[in-house]
């Protein structure tokens, strides 16, 4: 027996937090009856409908994904702007991004049909380094810089402390190139933290998750992830956790 929240992230069609609230909307049935409590158990051998369509329990698949600039982190996008799973039209399961990268940054994104691998890796108490690499207006100061690794106040609240590496200079367009790892994944969260540090972000792009890298890809490209490499993150998310 398992909880209808997991059945329903298992089987790709939402999020565990995503299919709990339609749980309690009354958007699930099961064996044609409508179930709004939370917790409760079905087995392989039950009927689950969300909204009138019947789930099937996919393979879970995982993906790495070298996300281009001017592409949306979503599954489909009411303005009709290009969506991340735009570029997985061979694929025939229901992915998903983890997490998000914003519309103007590039990078390596995450993408799969497994809800819980998802919660798990985005939740911040699990603490997954997320590494970035900024081009930013001016050229901080180390004093500067510490406030970044030491954590600053934004609109919702204190960032956690964070790695900051000073990569290089331009003096002569007055720009530097910084190196940021955080755990956290706030909206938009680097761009406001050298905001707040008077260094706005004219480029930028994520070039690891935790030991993942871009590395052998293009933009607009993917891979699978290996069997291994879901295993390590899945306990290095673990340990972030302990």
């Amino acid at each position: 027996m398992e909880r209808l929240q997991k059945i329903i992230a298992q089987s790709g069609l939402a999020s565990r937090r995503k299919a709990e609230q339609l749980i309690t909307e009354g958007k699930v049935k099961v064996n044609g009856q409508v179930v709004t409590q939370l917790g409760t158990k079905v087995n392989a051998t039950d009927d689950i409908e969300v909204n009138g369509v019947k789930i099937e329990k996919e393979t879970p698949v995982y993906f790495l994904f070298y996300k281009p600039r001017g592409v949306i982190s979503s599954v489909k996008d009411e303005k009709g702007r290009k969506t991340v799973t735009d570029f997985f039209n061979n694929i025939d399961e229901r992915i998903f991004p983890i997490g998000r990268l914003d519309y103007d940054t590039s990078g390596l994104l995450l993408l799969t049909n497994d809800g819980d691998f998802a919660q798990m890796l985005m939740h911040p108490k699990y603490e997954v380094d997320k590494t970035y690499i900024a081009k930013v207006e001016g050229i901080p100061s180390r004093l500067a810089l510490k406030q970044l690794q030491d954590g600053v106040k934004l609109d919702d609240g204190m960032t956690a402390p964070s790695r900051v590496k000073f990569l290089s200079a331009d003096k002569r367009k007055k720009t530097a190139i910084i190196e940021i790892t955080i755990h956290e994944g706030r909206n938009r969260q680097v761009r406001r933290m050298f905001e707040k540090i008077g260094f706005p972000v004219l480029k930028l792009k994520r070039e690891r998750y935790s030991f993942l890298t871009l590395h052998g890809l293009n933009a607009g490209e993917y891979r699978p992830l290996t069997p291994h490499e879901v295993k390590q993150l899945r306990i290095i998310a673990e340990k972030g956790r302990n």
